[in-house]
């Protein structure tokens, strides 16, 4: 689905990457949310590649890259563990800098990296998330319902991991098809290979790793962060679907206000969550035209 790009296995000292690589011009990093892979991109990537080298991975614990233990308190899940890999495969790739965008769990990690390695993003986009410390922080009953999964996945080894093992296939179709366009605007051949990935015990278990540190480790850091005054520095464009849970929801604009310094751009897509996959071409000139214009 990626014609043109090349893939590669690329050892990080945390974890093996599944890696994609096409194009040339400046780097680009594209990270994919939950419970995706890098095939998330596949409409957004190839067009970007006229005017970037654009980097695609799978996060660890998603699709083929390596599955590491979660460690004590699940750090080997946390932002920051995810984030390293990904400066050490742009490393590995011959990028000291670069610009790079994420979704969903891939611009939590994009938010870690941004903090925990300013001086290597150059700018950042983050698609439809509000900040983790943000939501921990203002639990309402609107979000939680919505947002149910967050609360499922963090519960103690393995009762998430047996149900949602018991039948990934429903589950996964269930979880996406939140709106009333169900499953439609997903390719058909991504859609396998996300499910393919999912019916992995392994995956179901990392990812469900990823939670349970969003919950302890994560929200730790960030609220370090905070308390000390730290924002992403580097210029960032904020997008969200405006049908989707953040756009309904939440106040994006306002609230990431307070967690990066430098707001080039934030406004809504036509789109609910999944927004390269929904709104495409919209999703692909809004990077574009962030990561191409003098500022």
């Amino acid at each position: 689905m990626l014609d043109g790009f090349t893939r590669s296995d690329i050892q990080t000292s945390g974890a093996r990457i599944v890696t994609v690589v096409g194009g040339s011009g400046p780097p680009l990093l594209l990270m994919h949310g939950n419970p995706f892979t890098h095939l998330s991109w596949h409409a957004v990537a190839p067009v970007l590649a006229r005017d970037f080298t654009v980097v695609c991975t799978d996060l660890r614990g998603y699709g083929d890259s390596e599955k590491p233990p979660g460690g004590e308190r699940h750090v080997n899940y946390s932002f920051r563990a995810m984030a390293q890999d990904q400066i050490e495969v742009m490393a590995a790739l011959g990028f000291s800098q670069f610009h790079a965008a994420g979704h969903d769990r891939g611009a939590r990690v994009l938010h870690r990296m941004c903090l925990d390695h300013p001086q290597a993003v150059t700018r950042a986009a983050i698609l439809d998330i509000i900040p983790q410390h943000h939501l921990l922080n203002n639990v309402t009953r609107q979000w939680g319902t919505f947002s149910w999964h967050w609360f499922f996945n963090i519960q103690p080894y393995d009762l998430p991991e047996r149900m949602m093992g018991a039948d990934p296939d429903w589950y996964i179709k269930k979880k996406l098809a939140k709106t009333e366009q169900g499953l439609s605007f997903f390719d058909k051949e991504a859609l396998a290979e996300y499910m393919r990935c999912f019916r992995n015990p392994d995956t179901i278990h990392a990812i469900c790793e990823d939670y349970r540190a969003t919950f302890g480790i994560d929200l730790e850091m960030d609220t370090a962060d905070v308390d000390a005054g730290r924002r992403i520095a580097c210029p960032v464009q904020v997008l969200w679907g405006a049908t989707g849970g953040v756009g309904r929801n939440h106040k994006p604009a306002d609230i990431w206000q307070r967690y990066a310094a430098n707001i080039v751009e934030a406004r809504a897509l036509p789109c609910g969550h999944y927004l390269s996959e929904e709104a495409p071409a919209e999703t692909t000139a809004a990077l574009a035209s962030f990561f191409t214009r003098r500022l």
